[in-house]
């Protein structure tokens, strides 16, 4: 339901699946510092007040191929009702046949955009 008022804000999500994948980097922790996109209090929705969305461009390999993406990060203060893990990033990657839960993949990330916090 969001993606078209992303697009509508001129972020086109539209050549990645609709979905995130789950990433865990526990113990390590993600703080979101200066994202190359934010969306402030972006309505979508008549359920719940606006939201505030961050992107930041990633890298994800998973058995030996490589995909880019955007880490897709809903800020938690204007989603009460979501929980954001700090040891999970979401990503919105290709769609990627065949990957699977407790698959190991390796995220490369912007440094001066995203902080990957000792655990």
């Amino acid at each position: 339901m969001q993606w078209p008022h992303f697009l509508a804000r001129g972020v086109d999500l539209r050549p990645y699946f609709l979905g995130t994948l789950n990433v865990a980097i526990a113990p390590h922790q993600v703080r979101i510092v200066k994202p190359e996109i934010t969306l402030e209090q972006m309505a979508w929705t008549d359920a719940h007040d606006p939201e505030t969305f961050s992107f930041s461009r990633c890298r994800l390999t998973w058995n030996g191929n490589t995909f880019d993406g955007w880490i897709y990060y809903p800020h938690p203060e204007t989603k009460p009702m979501h929980v954001q893990r700090p040891d999970h990033l979401e990503v919105l990657m290709p769609k990627i046949e065949g990957i699977g839960y407790g698959d190991r993949v390796e995220l490369s990330v912007l440094a001066d955009e995203v902080q990957i916090l000792p655990g």
